[in-house]
C-alpha cells in the first residue's frame, strides 16, 4: 500500500496525545470522586457503574479518527483488474489425430464447439484471435472484436497432418505483437539447417507479467515437426505472455482409423504442463466433451488481468464514518452524552 499524501500520516501522532488526554481525564474524574465524605453513599446513589463499558465509545472514536487520517493521506494499492483492451489467442492443434472419435462427434468438432461457447460469452471489448497449427502454423483470424469473423474462422478449422506445437506458439506470439513472419510461416524460429533463428529485439520481463494478452493452446498429440516447443516457449516466457494449455485425449492414446490406415495417437501431457508452468499459465486436462466445455467456461476473461493502481480513500472514509457514528450512538444510548 502507498499513500498519495503521505505527509498527512504525521497526524497519527495526535492519536497517542488524545489517548493520554483521555487517561488524564479519567484520573481527574476519580480524584474528584474521593472528595465525597462517603464513597458508599455515592455508590448507593449512582447504582452499579458502567465499568469497562464506559471506555468502549472512546476506543471506537479514536479508532475511527485514526482511520479518517489514513483516508486523508489518500491510500492506494495496486490490484489486478480485467483489462479493458484484452486479447485472447485461441491456438488449435489441427493435426490428423484430431479426427479421432473417442470424443464425440470427434476431437476437432468437440474443441470447436467448446471454443464457440467460450467466444459467445466474452465481452465485446475483448479481442480474440485464432491460430491453427499442423505441419506449420498460421493466423486463421487476426485478433479482432468482430464476433462473426471469429466464429467463421473457428468453423473453417479442419484436420490436416502433423503436429507443430512450437510453430503454434511462435505464430500466436506473432498474432499478439502483430509481427507475423509471412515469408516463412512453417519454419518460423529455425533456419534451413534446423538451428534456432534470432528473435526480434524486445524488453525481457518476468514470466506472466504481460497483462494485455494470453494464449490458450489446445493439443491432443506429440509435437513431431517444427521447432521444439520447450525451446521456443522461452520467447513467450521472456515476453511475459501466459500460455494456458489444454490437453485433449489421454496419455494412453486412442486408435485413429482413416483412409485405410490405423495409428495410435497419445497426449504429451508433460510438454503441455511444462509450457504452462514456464509461462505462469495453467494446464487443463480434457478427456471428454463435458471436460472441454467446463475448461473453456473456466477460461473466462479474468485470465486477462492488468495491474492498476486504485485509490482506497473512499473505503477508508466510509469505514471511519461508520466507526465515528457507532461511537456517538453508543455514548448517547449508554451515557446520554457524546464521547
Amino acid at each position: 500500500m502507498s499513500f498519495l499524501w503521505i505527509k498527512l500520516l504525521w497526524l497519527l501522532l495526535l492519536i497517542p496525545v488524545l489517548v493520554l488526554a483521555y487517561v488524564l481525564a479519567q484520573r481527574r474524574r476519580r480524584k474528584y470522586a474521593v472528595r465525597y465524605s462517603s464513597l458508599a453513599l455515592v455508590r448507593d446513589a449512582a447504582g452499579r457503574g458502567p465499568g469497562m463499558r464506559r471506555h468502549i465509545p472512546a476506543i471506537i472514536f479514536l479508532t475511527g479518527l485514526a482511520v479518517m487520517i489514513f483516508a486523508l493521506a489518500r491510500p492506494a494499492a495496486t490490484v489486478m483488474l480485467p483489462s479493458q483492451q484484452a486479447t485472447v489467442i485461441l491456438t488449435f492443434d489441427v493435426s490428423g489425430s484430431m479426427r479421432a472419435d473417442d470424443i464425440k462427434p470427434n476431437r476437432i468438432e468437440a474443441a470447436k464447439s467448446a471454443a464457440l461457447t467460450f467466444i459467445g460469452k466474452q465481452p465485446q471489448n475483448i479481442r480474440i484471435g485464432i491460430v491453427s497449427f499442423s505441419d506449420g502454423a498460421s493466423i486463421v483470424q487476426a485478433p479482432t472484436k468482430d464476433r462473426e469473423a471469429i466464429i467463421a474462422a473457428v468453423n473453417r478449422l479442419a484436420p490436416q497432418r502433423r503436429t507443430a506445437i512450437g510453430s503454434g506458439i511462435l505464430t500466436s506470439l506473432d498474432a499478439i505483437f502483430e509481427q507475423p513472419d509471412v515469408a516463412n510461416p512453417v519454419t518460423r524460429g529455425r533456419d534451413p539447417l534446423g538451428q534456432p533463428t534470432p528473435t526480434p529485439d524486445f524488453k525481457q520481463v518476468p514470466p506472466g507479467t504481460y497483462a494485455p494478452a494470453v494464449i490458450v493452446l489446445l493439443s491432443d498429440g506429440v509435437s513431431n515437426t517444427g521447432p521444439l516447443p520447450l525451446e521456443v516457449v522461452e520467447q513467450a516466457s521472456n515476453r511475459g505472455v501466459r500460455i494456458y494449455t489444454v490437453g485433449l485425449g489421454s496419455t494412453e492414446g486412442a486408435v485413429l482409423r482413416a483412409d485405410g490406415f490405423s495409428m495410435r495417437v497419445r497426449l504429451d501431457e508433460d510438454t503441455l504442463k511444462r509450457i504452462a508452468q514456464n509461462t505462469d499459465g495453467t494446464y487443463y486436462k480434457a478427456s471428454n466433451e463435458t471436460d472441454l466445455h467446463d475448461i473453456y467456461e473456466a477460461l473466462s476473461t479474468n485470465i486477462v488481468l492488468t495491474p492498476e493502481k486504485t485509490e482506497l480513500t473512499a473505503g477508508f472514509t466510509g469505514l471511519a464514518i461508520v466507526l465515528l457514528l457507532a461511537a456517538g450512538t453508543l455514548s448517547l444510548l449508554w451515557f446520554s452524552r457524546l464521547p
